[in-house]
Parts: structure tokens; C-alpha cells; sequence
């Protein structure tokens, strides 16, 4: 991206930084959404999709009573919501409607700010066709939704298939973090001084990586329910861990790892512990490398955001993922995660800087980047 020269300095950037991080807000808004979407049993209330016409809810008592009624020959009414009245119905259609609202929101605000920023020149070609890329992630991830959605529609089915939820989910966060990344290249967040150590970027990359399998493992619990089984912390099961007859009492052996709700969680209080231990040791790492005050500023609060979170994380599980716990911890993953790409980003930026200015022939000055 940063290969890419900017556009006439006369014109300015206020537009794409405000509509980005518009698009930014509503994607972490769509996350948490989402979530309660979840944890209301509301994602299956809808059994049609229709990107036009569905955005229009149902009007009158006879459109209600038609929605109600598809509703009713799904599985999930079938062996869960046997007997549930119309207005309950409502109540978990809202939720999903508004998700798919707000899904349609996105993928607007994203395709109108594009058309504008391409048709005025505020992005160079590069810039242009970065975020063409971003828009048909945006769109994939739309469509993965349905995918998802559908998979909890098929005979039998009480909810939606893990493995299609967290693909959902991380596709939601991949485009969460180009956002990011594109704002970092548009120095929303300043620029870091000083030197850079190549240790400490391996550092922040790795906390990265660990946050975004973190969330996915998360989105294994969320799929499989995990998160109402084994509500002690630190023993699960009276141990560390419960027995290996537990763990894989599923066969074939690796559908334990989607399906399993005893392997699922103790996989995420293990990439919990890992995660917690690798932002502390950064933090640690970074403060006595004597790094600009920015980044030292960061690291720090990268650990305390994920001690915020860890602790978040055992209150929503010793309480059984009462909703407002449950969205807590949500909305505190999108928030560390974002501070790991920005951190990350500008991170590589520099080290980007520091090699140019390296590379370049002595007497001569670098153009700003």
C-alpha cells in the first residue's frame, strides 16, 4: 500500500479518513450485534434470504403471520421453540433483522464512499484497487452469512454450523483489520520516532496472530455453545483439563476440535493463557528496549486491555454467559484486536522508513511517504 504514491497533496484526506473509520465503528458495532444475535437464539428466525426485498420487515398481521409461519417448519421451532408465541417470535426476529440491517449498512456506506473517493481522486490507482479488494471481502463475508445461516436451516439442525459461524466471524475481522491497516497508511494514528529493534516487530506480529486465533477459537465456543458447560475457574472438571476419554469422545478424532465442547473450551483458556503471557512479555520487552514514548504507550496498553479481557472472559464463564458479559468480552476482543493491527502497522511502517532511508544514496532526502 505504501508503495503507492498519494494523490495531490491539495486534495485532502479528512473524506477517506472519516469514512473509514465510519465503516470501522459499524464494523465493530456489527461484531457485537452479531454476538447478541447469537446469544438470543435469534440467527435462524429468518429462513429467507433476500438482499433487496428482506430489508423491508413484515407490515400488518398477515405478512407477521407468514414470517411466523416459515419459522415454524424449521427444526429449531421443531426441537426448541415448540409452543413459542408470536410475540417471542418478534422478539428474536428483530435481532436478526437488524444484524442483516446493519450487514447492509456496511456493505453500503463501504460502495458509496468508494464511488465517491474513486470518483473524485482523493485514492491513487493502488489506493483505488486496495480497497476494490477490501469490498469484495466485505462481500464475501456477506455471503459466507447466508452459508452459515443456511447450514442451521437443514432438517435436524438447532443452530448453525461452528466452523461456518467462526469463518464468518474471522472474515469479519480480516476486513475489521484492512481498516485498520488503511487508516495506519493514511497516518490516522501518527507516525512512531526512534529506532526499531527487529525482535519487538516479530513481537508485535506474533501478538497479532495470536489475538486473531484467539477470537477464532472463540468463535468455536460461541458455534458449539461451549461457553455453558465447565463453568469453574481455574479447574475445569476438577483439573487442568478433563479426562482424554472427554476430550475426544467424538469420532472421527478431529471433530472433537469444532464440536467437542470440553476440547473447544479448554482450546480457549489455553490460547487465553498463551495470549495473556505473550502481551505481557511484550509490554515488558518493549518498555525496557526505551522504544519511542507511542509505542512504549501502546504495548502498555495492549496488556492491560487483554488483562481487562482475560478477566472478562472468567466472569462471563463463571456466570454462564449472562448477555452483558457476553457482549463485554466480544466487544473486548475487537477492541484488543484492533490495537494489535494498529500497533503492528505502524510498526512495520517504520521499519519500512528505516529501510528506505537506508537504501537510499547519502546527500539525498526521502519524500514522505
Amino acid at each position: 500500500m505504501s508503495a503507492s504514491p498519494v494523490p495531490s497533496p491539495a486534495r485532502p484526506r479528512r473524506f477517506l479518513r472519516g469514512w473509514l473509520l465510519l465503516t470501522l465503528a459499524l464494523v465493530a458495532l456489527m461484531v457485537v450485534v452479531g454476538g447478541a444475535t447469537r446469544l438470543t437464539g435469534s440467527g435462524l428466525s429468518i429462513t429467507e434470504w433476500n438482499p433487496i426485498t428482506g430489508a423491508i420487515p413484515p407490515l400488518g398481521e398477515a405478512p407477521w403471520a407468514e414470517a411466523f409461519e416459515k419459522y415454524r417448519a424449521s427444526s429449531q421451532y421443531k426441537l426448541l421453540n415448540e409452543g413459542m408465541s408470536l410475540g417471542e417470535f418478534k422478539f428474536i426476529f428483530w435481532w436478526e433483522w437488524g444484524h442483516r440491517q446493519l450487514g447492509r449498512s456496511i456493505g453500503v456506506v463501504f460502495l458509496l464512499g468508494l464511488g465517491f473517493a474513486a470518483a473524485t481522486r482523493r485514492v491513487s490507482r493502488n489506493e483505488g484497487l486496495t480497497l476494490f479488494a477490501m469490498g469484495l471481502l466485505l462481500g464475501l463475508q456477506g455471503a459466507v452469512g447466508w452459508i452459515m445461516v443456511a447450514s442451521g436451516l437443514e432438517e435436524g439442525m438447532t443452530a448453525v454450523a461452528p466452523v461456518k459461524l467462526t469463518l464468518h466471524l474471522g472474515l469479519a475481522l480480516a476486513f475489521f483489520a484492512t481498516l485498520v491497516l488503511f487508516l495506519v497508511h493514511l497516518r490516522q494514528f501518527g507516525r512512531d520516532g526512534g529506532l526499531l529493534r527487529p525482535g519487538l516487530r516479530a513481537g508485535a506480529y506474533a501478538v497479532l496472530a495470536l489475538s486473531f486465533v484467539q477470537i477464532l477459537l472463540g468463535g468455536l465456543v460461541a458455534g458449539s455453545k461451549a461457553g455453558f458447560s465447565f463453568n469453574t475457574w481455574p479447574l475445569m472438571d476438577g483439573g487442568f483439563a478433563p479426562s482424554s476419554a472427554t476430550l475426544f469422545a467424538t469420532t472421527p478424532w478431529w471433530e472433537n476440535f469444532v464440536d467437542n465442547v470440553a476440547l473447544v473450551q479448554l482450546n480457549h483458556r489455553i490460547g487465553a493463557y498463551v495470549l495473556f503471557a505473550a502481551t505481557i512479555a511484550y509490554a515488558l520487552a518493549v518498555t525496557n528496549a526505551k522504544l519511542c514514548r507511542r509505542a512504549s504507550n501502546r504495548a502498555v496498553a495492549l496488556a492491560f486491555l487483554m488483562t481487562l479481557q482475560a478477566a472478562l472472559g472468567v466472569l462471563t464463564l463463571i456466570h454462564v454467559v449472562p448477555l452483558e458479559l457476553g457482549l463485554l468480552h466480544q466487544f473486548g476482543a475487537v477492541v484488543v484486536l484492533g490495537l494489535a493491527v494498529m500497533n503492528a502497522g505502524l510498526l512495520h511502517e517504520r521499519a519500512a522508513r528505516e529501510r528506505a532511508k537506508a537504501q537510499a544514496p547519502q546527500g539525498l532526502t526521502q519524500p514522505a511517504g
